[in-house]
């Protein structure tokens, strides 16, 4: 065994000279596997390797070396010591044969002994001392081994580092090359860190007695020449090593050496940072350095501070690199240095530090601020006392605006609260600076990619956030300093984007607070006088809460600290606020911004609001609110959603006080201090006066009559001294607020009191507002936004109306008035644009009168409507170039405002038609919509179509259907709008769709289906929505044809008729788009819904065939076709006999539509088949005497086997027919032969006689109506498309086609014919030979001719089929093998239709046969073997074993062949394997060929051999050696896959493989076979080979 181990060990190494990193990684993890197996074995055998192989160039020995320190280190614990010192004088060999520095390979060897030296330290060092002699300067990796060992093995390397120091420390003065420097340098660092970590752990430690000062002078010794001779060096690496170890090594030097050595030292290492740009190691040992200085407690540093500072400070200013990882730990380094100086010199550092915060430069004050928080943080007892001037020096970087240096400050902040700075006086100021960074406005982007360096607002703003949480939740210090100071930030507005945060650290705040115990109330107002009132902050914290998502969702955060507040807001509110406030915050929690509606939240406010004051019911403290929200009112300029939610609040407020006087005197205030010339404020101003209404009606009615009555619009002095000056625009401001304060009051006021006053008080007093009279006559304003106000105003009092209207008890006399002023307003619009929402508010205004008492007469109605369409879908086309700014430019209108406009006459016309809801009505709606629907501008038709889908979804919506009634005109609007889903504008398709879809549903409610009834097919419209996006007119045609299939599936039978006639009408559309789509239309509906319609047939072919007269449209002409192909496939009988029926000669237009009938080959089929019937069933002449000429007769040919064969030439004439008459091949060819032999000598009837010589006089048919002659024209047309065109060309020059005619030779023709059928379509004569012979006794003497002379010529030239194909596969004249593939596949088909015996008896003698075919280099022959492989099973029950032999001699073929390259021959050796699986005797096999060898199923095909190689073992382990030698063979296939298949074979076979049948393989055969493969060109398959040969340590 331990040879074999060899040989394969050996393979592998020599292997190592491949040149592909793959093929080295398997290589090296097969020694490894072999290796877990046996260590020993592998380490001896690797070691003989190098030692033999001592020229092997050190890339190959690499990989050697590498897999021999992964099996020591994976078997280190079992490891024997003999191997051990084998490994490590190999390694230690390695490692020094070349005296030059080979990085990789004296590494790799240096790793080996560094694991070996895990267990084995004292034979590693015994062996590598040996190459560290005194006074001999040591190999390279000698020194790096020993500072490898000491990290990794602290306890045993100690020990020997005093007697290597002793011998190493001669050597330094003899090192002159730069590398060796370099290796003494890491080698006396990692010395001293593992000496410390040794000391460190003494008590773990072999030997406890070892002590620092033991290596003191050793390390003093080296020190000298590292510092004296080499620091200076001008190689810049050098340095930086000589520096690195040096600060190690201070830890470790004698006090007094040190201490001496200091003011040399440190001025040495500061002046390397001027020389190296990577100065990381320079700040590290210098931390070193300092801090072993400490330790001795140096007086040195005094003197070295100043040049310290100086130095380290410029270190920190300049910025560190995140994405050069050495500059951040620099800084870190760096930042350790101040902390030992601080520690040691706290007033010297701060006396330097402090006043470079106040230098110009920004890096030195963003430096000296992060200095300033590492002291803070690591020096917190020597600043103690330093407090209050630090504080004090920190003014002016509060003022910084630099916000690299603003977050420098909030991190020296945080470091202050965490250590009691900010207890101090001045700390609020730095806590009020912490406030205004998170107050700080997002940045607005003015480039595009700012640089990352330079932090954003938004960066300071999120990291002061950060900080003031952090302090709030986790400083308890900071508790009664943020509580309740935070509080004083509430209210003023320029903290309004800090709220958030100040909001959550005050609540958490006051859940300490209220842990702690105490008093109910949090707010301790007794001891500080600047905290905003209960009042001020409800207000504040109410207010802000109305935008909940804004500023990192401020309204959860301010409705939670309101609710820890509620206590110290009122005592009466703690049960109400604990119950309501906590469900508003889970409700914007369950919300977004997008999903939550600013009026429902706004409404859940107000009622918290009212809760609230009903829950005060303190008067007092209610006007105390009151005069509080109008005094913040002023605060919310240019914040005009709050401050009109606080408008709001204030009428909530007004409306529970009691104190009238107090009302009256806050509205007249309200009006007098109200900013008219901001609109958005007169909002907020009407919604107070609305709110107060509630409860206040005739206050506020008397407020607004006084204001009414005052001579402010006559630019006088009035009753307010404050308008006298105002202008008439400004005037005019006034009075659209005052409208629009109407217009709130009727809408929030209750109904029973506002009725009585609508048209007495409101109505009078706003139109006085809106016109005035001059000279007696009434002038109406023509202000805009004073128009605007005065439909907005109507539109809520008519709203307001109706919703108190009672059983239509109320009548508004001035609704006709109103509507005429609405529609006034309209038509005064221009056509051309729409800059004003005038249409839409006046639409909106016109659906809340409509519907009030007295009725609209029809022609008011019909002008309302008339007049709103126009004034909507008429406006041009919107540019979408024009209206990118969304502000509207240069734009008719802006795409916004047409949206709403086009939604308001939505809203108006299904109001109009909710009235009536009707058949009836909605066909009135559209009369007016038609004309629209059908215009040529495209923006016309969309709106229209955008209209018409929205009313017919209302329609629908509002159906309630008692009775079943009809829907008469479903089927005139379905035409109307089917046909538009082809229109050009693709919106104009989509909401077609919509409108058809919607009256379908609207059919099916008539019908009686519940509203909420879904049909699955009418759902179909939806999917094919999709397809009407696509401009390809194709696929908006498929899409129309799968539209009228869903149509036709559910438009009701007595409609149907009614609707294809209408379609076929729109063939003449003149947009041909539609024209084609309605043909689309009409060749789906019948395909759909043609079953029911056998009766209308006939009717459908004539006006097919009148349509193609008329239109001389090629698409029309294709889509009659098509129309004539689907009635077919549905009603063949009844198109055959309506074309049959047709004159004959058939005309143009006939041909055509028998044309159409080849279209598709089972149709086809079908209607060859009733032709042959109609050949066959009548008889093929009529015998008549010529009187006149005596006693003679002659022979007439019928009219219908006539027409019929015509026919079949027609159809037989288009190339589509030839699938068709490829299949009936045989009836064809015997039915057309027997019509020509009952045809010869045939006249044509009368009637017909003279249509062919006026036919043939015109030209106007090239075929002959001569019965025997379009009988052979026939038979010649059906030859040719079916595939024997070489027949009909034979017969014709044999001259056969005009024996045939001839009366006197027509046998010598059948003759002819079989002839040649039998040399050139042998295998069609034996269906037609089996058709023939009945005819033999046929009652037509010239069929019994036929048969005869046909039977008679075929019988000459018979052959045995079977053998045939057989003896082709050894046929010696193929050397295409294009015989043999026919052969194969032809008995592959055959096989099921023979005789089961004779199959069997030839069963051996096939599989024989076709076995080498499996490797061709032809796929098809090797697909077409292996399935007739496949197939052949099926046959091998009666001789079982000896079909086993063959399927076990193919098994390796065909499971290495799915790797195939050619995806069919894969799928061919599924299906072999499928099938053989249960021939085999192991049902493990057969389940896993049937279940993962699926034609659909993906293969992963290492998985699967694996387990086939498990299962082949578990039952037939004795094939062991057949299928190892089978794969063999293959290691020389052409086909890559299937080389590196076969390997892999092998190595799973010898996985699973017991250890009783190992002794099968001839392992030196087989290794010998891998090792060849192994210098194959394709590196996967020399990884497989690797591979396998790691495996085969099993079997060894």
């Amino acid at each position: 065994m331990e040879a074999r181990t060899r040989r394969l060990a050996t393979t592998l190494m020599d292997a190592t000279t491949d040149k592909e990193p793959l093929v080295q990684e398997q290589i090296y993890n097969a020694l490894c596997y072999l290796g877990e197996a046996e260590p020993e074995e592998i380490l001896h055998c690797c070691d003989e390797y190098l030692r033999q192989h001592d020229k092997l160039a050190y890339p190959h020995r690499i990989i050697i070396l590498k897999a021999m320190e992964t099996v020591v280190k994976n078997n280190i614990s079992s490891l024997d010591k003999s191997t051990a010192k084998v490994v490590i004088f190999l390694a230690s060999n390695e490692m020094t044969k070349s005296k030059e520095v080979v990085w990789e390979w004296q590494q790799a060897a240096s790793s080996v002994l560094v694991a070996v030296g895990q267990r084995f330290i004292n034979k590693v060092m015994e062996e590598v001392l040996t190459k560290f002699q005194p006074g001999v300067l040591p190999h390279y990796f000698v020194m790096q081994t020993f500072a490898n060992l000491a990290v990794s093995n602290v306890f045993g390397m100690v020990p020997f580092l005093n007697s290597i120091l002793g011998t190493m420390l001669p050597m330094l003065g003899m090192a002159k090359q730069d590398h060796m420097k370099s290796v003494f340098c890491y080698a006396l660092q990692h010395f001293s860190e593992s000496i410390q970590e040794y000391v460190a752990n003494l008590d773990q430690a072999p030997d406890p007695t070892v002590r620092k000062d033991t290596f003191c002078n050793e390390i003093f010794s080296a020190y000298e020449v590292l510092f004296n001779n080499w620091l200076q060096h001008r190689e810049p690496k050098l340095r930086l090593a000589v520096v690195e170890a040096l600060g190690a090594m201070s830890y470790l030097m004698p006090g007094e050496k040190l201490e001496e050595q200091l003011p040399k030292l440190i001025p040495a290492v500061l002046s390397l940072y001027k020389k190296h740009s990577e100065t990381f190691y320079i700040s590290k040992s210098l931390c070193q350095i300092l801090e072993a200085s400490v330790d001795i407690g140096s007086r040195s540093l005094d003197v070295q501070l100043d040049a310290l500072l100086g130095t380290l400070h410029p270190q920190i200013c300049a910025p560190a690199d995140p994405a050069v990882p050495l500059t951040v730990k620099n800084h870190t380094e760096v930042l350790r240095c101040f902390t030992v100086l601080a520690c040691s010199f706290p007033d010297r550092v701060l006396t330097f530090l402090l006043p470079k915060l106040e230098s110009s430069s920004e890096r030195t004050r963003v430096g000296t601020l992060l200095i300033m928080r590492q002291i803070i943080n690591s020096a917190p007892s020597q600043m103690e006392i330093k407090k209050p001037f630090i504080l004090s020096s920190m003014k002016l970087p509060l003022q910084d605006s630099n916000n690299k240096v603003r977050r420098a400050v909030v991190q020296v902040i945080s470091a202050m609260a965490h250590h009691g700075y900010l207890e101090q006086p001045g700390g609020e100021a730095m806590l009020e600076f912490l406030v205004r960074q998170c107050a700080l406005p997002s940045d607005t982007p003015q480039k595009p990619l700012p640089d990352v360096d330079d932090p954003t607002s938004d960066s300071v703003r999120s990291i002061s956030v950060s900080t003031l949480l952090l302090l709030s939740t986790t400083v308890d210090r900071m508790n009664n300093v943020l509580w309740p100071f935070l509080l004083e930030f509430i209210t003023p507005v320029q903290f309004t984007n800090a709220l958030t945060p100040i909001c959550r650290s005050l609540m958490h705040l006051s859940v300490k607070k209220q842990e702690e115990g105490g008093s109910a109330s949090l707010i301790p107002y007794d001891l500080n006088g600047n905290l905003p009132s209960p009042h001020a902050l409800t207000t504040r914290l109410l207010v802000v809460s109305s935008r909940p998502y804004t500023g990192d969702s401020r309204g959860t955060a301010a409705l939670r600290l309101l609710h820890a507040l509620r206590c110290s807001v009122h005592p009466a509110l703690e049960q109400l606020w604990s119950k309501r406030v906590p469900l508003l915050v889970e409700h914007i929690e369950e919300n977004t911004e997008k999903s939550l509606r600013p009026e429902e939240w706004e409404d859940e406010l107000l009622l918290l609001l009212r809760e609230t004051l009903a829950a005060v019911s303190d008067n007092a403290w209610i006007c105390h609110f009151v005069m509080e929200m109008c005094q913040q009112l002023n605060g919310y300029n240019g914040f005009p959603t709050e401050k009109n939610f606080l408008y709001k609040c204030i009428g909530t407020t007004l409306g529970a006080c009691v104190n009238k006087e107090l009302v009256q005197k806050q509205l007249q205030e309200l009006l007098e201090t109200a900013r008219y010339n901001e609109e958005a404020e007169w909002e907020g101003l009407a919604s107070c006066f609305g709110i107060c209404a509630i409860n206040h009606l005739q206050e506020t009615l008397a407020k607004l009559e006084d204001f009414v009555r005052s001579d402010v619009f006559k630019k006088s002095v009035g009753l307010f001294s404050i308008f006298k000056d105002r202008s008439d625009h400004e005037v005019e401001k006034i009075k659209s607020a005052l409208i629009l304060c109407y217009g709130f009051v009727a809408a929030r006021a209750p109904r029973e009191l506002l009725l009585p006053r609508v048209e007495a008080d409101i109505l009078r007093n706003i139109s006085q507002y809106f016109s005035t009279k001059v000279l007696g006559i009434k002038v109406e304003t023509k202000d805009l936004t004073l128009k605007l106000c005065l439909i907005r105003s109507i539109a809520m009092i008519s709203r307001a109306v109706r919703g108190g209207t009672k059983c239509s008890d109320f009548v508004l006399g001035r609704k006709a008035e109103l509507v005429a002023q609405m529609v006034e307003f309209i038509k005064a619009e221009p056509l051309d644009s729409m800059r004003t929402p005038v249409r839409q508010w006046a639409m909106v205004t016109c659906t809340h009168l409509v519907v009030l008492e007295p009725q609209l007469s029809d022609p008011d109605r019909t002008e309302l409507i008339d007049a709103c369409l126009a004034g909507v879908l008429a406006l041009p086309p919107l540019d979408p170039l024009q209206d990118c700014d969304g502000d509207g430019g240069d734009a008719p209108y802006t795409e916004e405002l047409f949206a709403d406009t086009l939604g308001a006459l939505q809203e108006l016309l299904k109001t109009l038609l909710q009235r009536n809801l009707t058949p009836h009505g909605l066909q009135d709606v559209f009369a007016h919509l038609g004309p629209w629907i059908k215009s040529s501008r495209e923006q016309e038709r969309q709106r229209a179509l955008e209209l018409s889908a929205a009313l017919l979804r209302f329609y629908l919506g509002s159906l309630n259907v008692s009775t079943i009634v009809p829907f008469h005109n479903l089927g005139v609007l379905i035409a109307l709008f089917s046909p538009r889903c082809s229109d050009a504008v693709g919106a104009v398709r989509q909401r077609a769709i919509d409108c058809v879809y919607c009256l379908l549903y609207i059919q099916l409610c008539y019908e009686g289906f519940a509203p909420d009834h879904r049909d699955e097919m009418v759902e179909g419209l939806k999917a094919l929505k999709r397809g009407l996006e696509e401009p390809d007119f194709t696929v908006l045609f498929l899409t129309c044809t799968n539209i009228a299939m869903v149509i036709g599936k559910r438009v009701p039978p007595d409609q149907l008729m009614n609707l294809l006639l209408a379609m076929f009408e729109g063939l003449a559309d003149p947009d041909k788009n539609c024209s084609r789509a309605a043909t689309v239309m009409i060749n789906a509906l019948l395909k759909e819904r043609g079953a029911v319609l056998q009766d209308k047939v006939p009717d459908i072919m004539s006006i097919i065939h009148s349509k193609l007269q008329e239109v001389d449209e090629e698409h029309v002409r294709k889509a009659a076709q098509q129309t004539v192909y689907i009635l077919a496939a549905q009603h063949s009988a009844v198109v055959v006999s309506s074309l049959l029926g047709s004159a004959l000669p058939f005309d143009s237009h006939t041909c055509a539509m028998w044309r159409a009938l080849a279209a598709e080959p089972g149709l086809t089929t079908q209607i060859l088949e009733q032709l042959l019937d109609k050949v066959t069933r009548d008889v093929p002449y009529k015998e008549s005497r010529a009187f006149l000429l005596g006693g003679s007769s002659e022979r007439v040919a019928t009219p219908l086997p006539m027409a019929a064969t015509c026919a079949l030439h027609e159809i037989m004439s288009a190339p589509e027919s030839g699938p068709a008459v490829l299949g009936l091949y045989a009836p064809l060819f015997v039915t057309l032969l027997l019509r020509v032999s009952c045809t010869v000598g045939v006249q044509l009837p009368k009637s017909l006689q003279g249509r062919e010589r006026r036919s043939s006089s015109h030209a106007a048919a090239s075929r002959s109506l001569q019965p025997c002659s379009c009988a052979v024209q026939t038979l010649r047309a059906m030859l040719v498309q079916g595939g024997t065109e070489v027949v009909a060309v034979a017969v014709g020059s044999a001259g056969g086609w005009e024996l045939m005619e001839n009366p006197e030779r027509h046998h010598d023709g059948v003759a002819v014919l079989a002839g040649s059928m039998a040399r050139h379509a042998g295998p069609r004569l034996p269906l037609i030979v089996k058709s023939l012979i009945p005819t033999l006794s046929s009652a037509f003497d010239s069929q019994r001719v036929t048969a005869t002379a046909f039977l008679a010529e075929v019988r000459k030239h018979g052959a045995k089929l079977l053998a045939s194909m057989v003896n082709g596969m050894d046929d010696r004249d193929d050397p295409n093998n294009l015989v043999a593939l026919e052969a194969m596949t032809s008995l592959s088909k055959l096989l099921e239709h023979l005789e089961e015996r004779d199959v069997q008896a030839m069963l051996l003698h096939i599989a024989i046969r076709i076995r080498p075919f499996f490797d061709s280099e032809q796929p098809d022959l090797r697909r077409s073997s292996i399935v007739l492989f496949g197939n052949l099973t099926k046959f091998s029950e009666d001789d079982c074993e000896a079909f086993f032999e063959q399927i076990l001699n193919g098994l390796v073929t065909l499971l290495l062949h799915l790797q195939d390259p050619k995806p069919e021959v894969v799928k061919a050796c599924k299906f072999a394997l499928r099938m053989c699986g249960p021939n085999m005797g192991c049902e493990g096999l057969c389940d896993m060929f049937l279940n993962h060898l699926r034609e659909d199923r993906s293969l992963h095909y290492g998985e699967f051999m694996n387990n086939v190689c498990k299962h082949l073992m578990q039952s037939y382990p004795e094939m062991l050696n057949r299928l190892v030698l089978t794969n063999l063979f293959y290691f020389k296939s052409t086909w890559v896959d299937i080389r590196a298949a076969a390997p892999m074979f092998i190595g799973f076979l010898v996985l699973h493989v017991g250890e009783d049948h190992c002794h099968q393989v001839d392992l030196e055969q087989l290794i010998s076979a891998l090792n060849l493969l192994l210098k194959d060109p394709v590196p996967a398959v020399r990884m497989k080979v690797a591979e396998t040969l790691g495996r085969l340590v099993r079997i060894l």
